[in-house]
């Protein structure tokens, strides 16, 4: 059957359908807004098109699957793009749980590198095939929207701005290790804290003392190893959880830790406090001394003159 003759057949079925209905509803309505609004309302119109499908597909009128010009993914592409989205719903799933306390490094990093590696998989294109660079452009470049490329960039300025790799190894494998040996610190302080609540600025001290200085040599050394770049912080792990502490030792339990050096101090605010008063006091003796060095040549000359005076009167 040509096609002609099936477009023909098409609208001959169709008209009959239509002229079929529209009988059907003069018979059930006596005026014409009726017969209007039966032909419009949304039953009606789900039976016309149930009943003008099934006809077209006997009848072999119409397609019964889709053109095959459509894009699609193949099934290696495709396996990509739903293992990168399970990776990146697991991450954004531990990043969220993660937010109150942040606990975001020391518990997400494996989950990020696996969206980094599935990422990797996708934006390389494994092999060099038309297929697979097909794939890469299909997920990464076939839209405007993008959203595999946003879900990623997303990801890796989240662990940019925590500073993440802070926390890591040099490979961003594991926890370094004075990253593990604050959080046993902070651990213990904070248990200390719970075991002594009505003693804890006496009975914990030197476990705060103990992590409040370990957290300022790891800011010692993180400037030293950062020098060019300016504003660099620790992991925020790290931070919170010293923020934490520090929150519960002056606020919740008013404790304080007394300075070391505190003698030195005094000492050198008392020189400075009583700078001013041996300044002015010696300036004042100066001033004294130059007054009396200005009369006693004075005293002398009317003494002198005084004494010649009366020889020559004699």
């Amino acid at each position: 059957m040509g096609p002609d003759a099936t477009a023909a057949r098409r609208r001959s079925l169709l008209l009959l359908l239509l002229l079929l209905l529209w009988s059907g509803a003069l018979a059930l309505a006596g005026s014409p807004h009726r017969v209007l609004h039966d032909l419009l309302s949304e039953q009606r119109l789900l039976e016309v098109e149930d009943l003008s499908l099934s006809l077209l597909q006997g009848g072999r009128l119409g397609p019964l699957s889709l053109p095959p010009g459509l894009p699609d993914l193949d099934p290696e592409c495709r396996e990509l793009l739903l293992d990168f989205a399970r990776s990146s719903a697991e991450l954004t799933g531990c990043l969220v749980r993660s937010a109150r306390p942040v606990r975001l490094c020391q518990t997400c990093y494996p989950l990020f590198q696996q969206v980094a590696g599935k990422m990797d998989n996708i934006s390389r294109a494994v092999g060099n095939t038309s297929e697979s660079h097909s794939c890469a452009r299909s997920l990464l470049m076939a839209d405007r929207m993008q959203i595999v490329v946003i879900l990623s960039e997303f990801f890796n300025s989240t662990w940019q701005k925590a500073n993440c790799a802070n926390c890591l190894t040099n490979k961003s494998e594991e926890l370094s290790n004075s990253t593990l040996y604050f959080l046993s610190l902070f651990n213990h302080t904070l248990t200390c804290f719970e075991h002594n609540l009505q003693e804890v600025c006496k009975n914990c001290r030197e476990a705060y003392k103990t992590l409040s200085n370990l957290y300022n040599e790891m800011q010692k050394m993180n400037e030293l190893e950062n020098k060019a770049e300016s504003g660099t912080h620790l992991c925020i792990d790290v931070e919170d959880a010293m923020n934490i502490t520090r929150k519960l030792w002056s606020r919740t339990f008013n404790c304080s830790v007394p300075c070391s050096d505190t003698v030195p101090v005094i000492a050198v605010s008392v020189f400075i406090l009583f700078l001013p008063v041996v300044f002015y006091l010696s300036s004042f003796l100066h001033s004294e001394q130059k007054k009396r060095k200005l009369i006693l040549p004075k005293r002398l000359k009317s003494s002198t003159s005084f004494a010649n005076i009366q020889e020559n009167s004699n």
